[in-house]
C-alpha cells in the first residue's frame, strides 16, 4: 500500500526548477511513520484516495492508464483536474492525499530553507504520552 500512496504523492507534489518535490523529502521514512502513527481511518482514507487518484485518468485526461503510467504532462493535468473535481467526495479524497504529502513536504529542511524558515526541531516523540 505504501508504494501506491508514494506514487500518488510524487505526482501530486513534483519537483520544479525552484522547489524540491515530495520525493526529495525522505518520503519513504515519512510514510512508514505516518502509517504507524496515524489513526487507522486516516491511513485508510489516504490509501483509498491514492487508489482513486491512480484509477481515474480515464475520466480526467481520457487516457485508459493508471496515473503512474501517464506522461509528466498528462500526470500533471490529471492531478489538476482530479483535485478540482466537481464531485465533493472525489475532491476531498484527493485533498486527504495532498494533506499527507504536505506534511512531509512542508516539514523538510530543504523546502523550509527555500522559504527562509529554520528547520523544525527534532520530534520529541511525546505527543502520545503527554
Amino acid at each position: 500500500m505504501i508504494s501506491l500512496v508514494r506514487a500518488a504523492l510524487v505526482i501530486l507534489y513534483p519537483r520544479t526548477d525552484v522547489l524540491p518535490g515530495v520525493e526529495d523529502c525522505d518520503l519513504d521514512a515519512f510514510l512508514l511513520r505516518f502509517q504507524r502513527e496515524a489513526k487507522p481511518l486516516i491511513w485508510l482514507g489516504v490509501v483509498a484516495g491514492s487508489l482513486l487518484f491512480h484509477v481515474t485518468p480515464l475520466f480526467t485526461v481520457h487516457v485508459p492508464l493508471p496515473a503512474g503510467l501517464l506522461s509528466p504532462r498528462l500526470a500533471d493535468l490529471h492531478a489538476e483536474r482530479i483535485a478540482g473535481s466537481r464531485i465533493y467526495l472525489v475532491r476531498q479524497s484527493i485533498f486527504l492525499v495532498k494533506f499527507a504529502a504536505g506534511l512531509a513536504w512542508g516539514a523538510d529542511a530543504k523546502v523550509r530553507a527555500r522559504f527562509a524558515l529554520p528547520p523544525l526541531p527534532e520530534d520529541p516523540g511525546t505527543w502520545r504520552t503527554s
